[in-house]
């Protein structure tokens, strides 16, 4: 570390320093070099800061920046939260390491003047001046009287972020204030809160600050086991069909569907954008097509299941998309969670063309799709719906056909119900094209709300000392009790965020279902709200996380 100018310094790799975050007081830490994450969002004028304690990372402007050892005492003094003193014991263990001209280089090249060390310059003005009128605030550290009932000199106001004066007689009255402040009474303490030095509010509960939050990495995917076969799938009683299916997307759900029909005998065409997804189940039998028109071409009903409606109009109406093959005698099914405008445009263009459309929406996570445990729900072509009766066995529980009768009994519409034992499959008649979307759409809204209200419960649990797993304990107990709640505050208990529903495909059937609500003039303020909480937790880099992530937006 060199001194460059009067009062700019330059910090080099390794060196030990005083970091201020805007909101929160000054924090010892390491210039180190930047992390892969970090790389992408180079900043000007800002060095990698490694902060002790809560082992994180972060861009720091060079104006925020402090030697550690000059600034030690000081900045060290006064009652501290757990985690702050947490990191000053971490980082005296990380110099009690280094060997001593490290150390020693560390306090020399870190000499500061001594008007630099005024007790007042310590914590960097956390809204920038706008007006020479000040604060309350100030005005109550302004006024502190000295023990003969004198008032300190006026401050010159020729500062850095980090407050510093080059005001010699100011630093003088400055040390005796701080003296005073360390004797002073509990009422002072509000002084010292207001300064970002301690805080005597929370008293024993938890706080939890932005240095805390976990550092965003990759979400964790587990290959699909092609070797086991699940149980419910071994206690059905599938006859498959002797056509042939074809299915495009191999997603997280897309993935455990194919490997389903694949295991319970179906005869299955490939496509997916990247083809090393495809491999492994070519090596059990499944055909590969070069582009998803070869697939209409050697199937006899195709399935697709891909992230959103845009992806989903690609490939009916794109370049060497499923709509260039399509004939009387082709059958399409649209298993992308879509809105209903997007599947209507589909059935028209695949009904023009004489062939047949239907969309089946599916409930589940990439748990319940590799275990053939979906909720899988349909509307369009009744015929069609009879054709897949053996691959909705294979990969759901419970399928509904949404079509269109319904019965009167005391003139009051009931849906008409047919179960049948040997396929487990009920049948509810609703509808038209668009009543599988809708469904959906209503579902995942439900879905949302629930995991966002459960985690601003969790994490005000946690902000209060409450153990989360008194929390799912409880909770299970009551008539809260569902599998969702339950799964998903384990997840947020154990911070393991493991895609098993993406936030952002969550998040995408939410802005869905406000768009139509505002079609329909329905006021939806609490998704509205939720919406937004899940577009925060994308923008934090949660996106392709599990849809338990939402948690940490709440608790930071």
């Amino acid at each position: 570390m060199k001194k460059q100018m009067d009062s700019e310094w330059k910090y080099e790799i390794d060196d030990l320093v005083w970091a201020k975050m805007k909101g929160f007081p000054p924090w010892p830490g390491r210039v180190t070099e930047p992390t892969d994450l970090l790389r992408r969002f180079l900043r000007k004028n800002c060095r990698c800061i490694f902060f002790f304690g809560s082992e994180n990372y972060a861009w720091i402007e060079t104006g925020c920046l402090k030697p550690y050892f000059p600034f030690k005492d000081a900045l060290t003094y006064g009652c501290k939260t757990p985690t702050f003193k947490e990191a000053c014991r971490a980082i005296e263990e990380f110099v009690e390491s280094r060997d001593p001209s490290y150390v020693e280089a560390q306090k020399n090249n870190g000499v500061v003047s001594e008007t630099e060390l005024r007790f007042e310059t310590l914590v960097a003005n956390e809204t920038p001046k706008v007006s020479k009128r000040k604060s309350a605030s100030q005005r109550r550290i302004s006024t502190v009287s000295s023990p003969s009932g004198s008032t300190p000199k006026k401050r010159n106001n020729n500062k850095s972020q980090f407050g510093e004066s080059s005001s010699a007689s100011n630093s003088d009255d400055t040390n005796g204030r701080l003296k005073r402040a360390r004797h002073n009474s509990s009422g002072d303490k509000d002084i010292l809160t207001n300064l970002g030095l301690i805080n005597n509010h929370l008293g024993t509960q938890r706080k939890n600050t932005l240095l805390d939050r976990p550092e965003v990495t990759m979400a964790e995917t587990t290959p699909i086991d092609m070797s086991k076969i699940s149980k419910s799938l071994l206690n059905k009683n599938i006859s498959p069909s002797v056509m042939t299916f074809g299915f495009i997307g191999l997603g997280n759900m897309g993935s455990g569907i194919v490997k389903n029909l694949m295991s319970s005998g179906h005869s299955v065409v490939l496509w997916n954008r990247s083809r090393e997804k495809c491999e492994q189940f070519e090596q059990i039998g499944a055909t590969y097509a070069l582009t998803p028109s070869d697939v209409v071409t050697e199937s006899d009903i195709i399935f697709s299941c891909v992230s959103d409606p845009q992806v989903a109009k690609d490939l009916v109406f794109g370049n060497c998309g499923i709509l260039a093959e399509i004939k009387e005698g082709k059958s399409f099914v649209e298993m992308s969670g879509i809105d209903p405008e997007t599947s209507h445009d589909i059935n028209e263009a695949v009904t023009e063309k004489q062939g047949r459309y239907m969309e089946a929406m599916i409930q589940g996570s990439k748990t319940e799709a590799e275990s053939g445990n979906l909720v899988c729900m349909a509307a369009g072509n009744k015929e069609l719906f009879d054709d897949c009766q053996s691959v909705f066995c294979a990969i759901a529980k419970n399928s509904f056909f949404l079509g269109r009768t319904t019965i009167l009994i005391n003139n009051v519409f009931f849906f008409l119900l047919d179960y049948n034992d040997s396929v487990n499959i009920i049948i509810y008649f609703l509808g038209e094209i668009g009543a599988a979307t809708k469904m959906n759409l209503v579902l995942n809204t439900i879905k949302a709300v629930s995991i966002a209200g459960l985690a601003e419960g969790m994490a005000l649990a946690d902000r209060a000392g409450i153990p989360a797993k008194d929390v799912i304990d409880i909770l299970g107990m009551t008539s809260l009790k569902c599998p969702l709640l339950l799964e998903k505050g384990t997840a947020m208990m154990d911070n393991n965020f493991q895609t098993h529903h993406a936030l952002k495909h969550l998040q995408k059937d939410l802005s869905l279902s406000l768009n139509w609500s505002d079609m329909l003039e329905q006021p939806c303020p609490v998704s509205a709200t939720v919406n937004e909480v899940f577009k925060h937790a994308k923008r934090l880099g949660y996106s392709d996380h599990d849809t338990s992530s939402i948690y940490v937006r709440a608790k930071f």
